[in-house]
């Protein structure tokens, strides 16, 4: 793994434009949720970097034109030890390139960027985060001890001067505003990361077998197992419908489900299992329910959002995240947590309601467009930059910034 630092150019003088350094754990999680915001900074006048470890998606990001830097950052669980060379790697970038604001997303970059934010002196800090995630999420002994330390290294890392804290849904802020983590003074709420209505847009569906769809990273507490047994039991029942489970195992999750569970229960006829798909909203339009039965600590999820803006119902388990943009009997369906009866009764409802179904999805849309839509998104992230900058430097962006 090459150090951070070898990746800068030449010559890393700054131009006059201000530098935005975008820091995540890996690539494809900036390609797939973060590039939006990245494309806006850059085309609104910013020098826009981004930085994380290296792998899928890096070659994409210099392709964009992005300057890229490499860290020695993973996925995997916390090690104060170990890790210590991505805090060493991130405060030397830090103080070569000089960025005027550094954008830090998900947990480890949050804490290891900004004990290194405070080393390097950066100006302006911000900190979000895409959900709290599988530690947040369970409750064993285990799960509260490491809940106990990661508290611990937020609060003594979160200390820049200058930085706002960005979460996705109120429950995360209130939780770490009640630990202490965050003040009401400089954490805020910022819906999910946006969505593109013109590229998920609806369609009529149609008269075939309806088609329920479960879209995620194969974890245990994105609810694939609970979405496996609801399946089984309607078809058991002699429900006609499908159902389809979209994504990926996760290996650096410890809550992942193997793959050979997942082509099992695809050879078991109870799902159909598709693995990866890059065509996902036609995947979506192609479905009659999508349904996320997680009880991850999520943020907002992105498939709930995409799968509304193309007027899908939706059910999901009543959890932070899920809950902002399924509204219960409104545009979906919300499930208490484990309640693996109540998911039957759920998904059955809506099965067999096609009116139902089609006023739920329209209703989706229109919460979609209200608030989740990509530049209301976008137009928040513009003023949090922006609240940042000096003066001069903000009129300067805004002559040329589009209406």
């Amino acid at each position: 793994m090459n150090d951070a630092s070898e990746n800068l150019p030449a010559d890393s003088g700054k131009d006059e434009r201000p530098r935005l350094l975008i820091v995540v754990n890996v690539a494809w999680f900036f390609m797939m949720h973060r590039l939006p915001i990245a494309l806006m900074a850059r085309e609104r006048g910013f020098d826009v970097h981004i930085a994380c470890g290296h792998g899928e998606g890096a070659d994409q990001i210099t392709a964009l034109g992005f300057a890229f830097h490499a860290l020695p950052m993973t996925r995997d669980a916390f090690s104060p030890l170990g890790d210590a060379g991505a805090v060493l790697a991130l405060t030397r970038l830090y103080r070569r390139l000089a960025p005027d604001i550094v954008h830090h997303v998900t947990l480890k970059p949050i804490v290891y960027g900004s004990i290194a934010a405070r080393l390097a002196r950066v100006p302006a800090v911000i900190n979000a985060f895409a959900g709290l995630g599988y530690t947040f999420a369970t409750h064993s002994r285990a799960a509260r001890l490491r809940r106990k330390v990661i508290l611990g290294l937020l609060k003594a890392a979160m200390q820049h001067p200058r930085q706002r804290v960005v979460f996705e849904n109120n429950d995360d802020r209130l939780l770490l505003m009640s630990e202490g983590v965050v003040s009401s003074q400089n954490a805020m709420v910022i819906a999910g990361i946006g969505v593109d209505t013109d590229t998920f847009s609806p369609t009529a569906q149609t008269a075939a077998s309806p088609m329920v769809l479960f879209a995620s990273r194969m974890l245990r507490e994105k609810g694939v197992e609970y979405f496996v047994a609801a399946a089984r039991r309607l078809k058991a029942a002699g429900v006609q419908a499908r159902f389809l489970m979209v994504g990926t195992p996760d290996p650096h999750n410890p809550g992942s489900v193997s793959e050979a569970d997942l082509r099992q229960w695809s050879a078991d006829g109870c799902v159909e299992w598709a693995g990866f798909r890059d065509d996902m909203p036609q995947v979506i339009r192609d479905s009659s329910i999508v349904c996320l039965p997680s009880f991850y600590r999520e943020g907002v999820p992105r498939i709930l959002l995409e799968a509304a803006s193309c007027e899908r119902a939706l059910v999901a388990f009543d959890v932070p995240g899920c809950r902002d943009i399924v509204q219960h009997e409104v545009n979906g369906l919300l499930v208490e947590p484990h309640d693996l009866d109540g998911l039957v009764g759920a998904l059955n409802k809506l099965l067999e309601d096609a009116q139902l179904r089609q006023r739920y999805g329209q209703e989706g849309r229109e919460l979609v467009k209200q608030k989740f839509a990509l530049p209301i998104v976008l137009g928040q992230f513009w003023q949090l930059y922006l609240d940042f900058l000096p003066a001069s430097v903000k009129a300067r962006l805004l002559q040329v910034t589009p209406s």
